[in-house]
């Protein structure tokens, strides 16, 4: 190796949309947690391309929504 760290591209993907690729020393396994821009998530497969691109399957967790409180119109002026 001669001092050279072997250094794979990543590509995250959910279903077919690209969300990230990135440089790594070591790539994620299968059912390992990740995060990111902010959304929790499990790797679901992973793909080798080439010698060093590699494809990562995520499926992310679904986010719950809160409804907004509903709105008390009667402290507002009655035109």
């Amino acid at each position: 190796m001669n001092g050279e760290t072997k250094m794979f591209v990543v590509h995250f993907l959910e279903n077919k949309n690209q969300l990230l690729s990135q440089l790594l020393k070591q790539v994620p396994s299968v059912g390992e947690d990740v995060v990111i821009k902010g959304r929790k998530g499990k790797v679901s497969s992973v793909t080798p391309i080439g010698e060093k691109q590699i494809q990562v399957q995520l499926f992310f967790e679904k986010v719950i929504v809160k409804g907004k409180p509903a709105v008390d119109n009667s402290k507002k002026k009655k035109r």
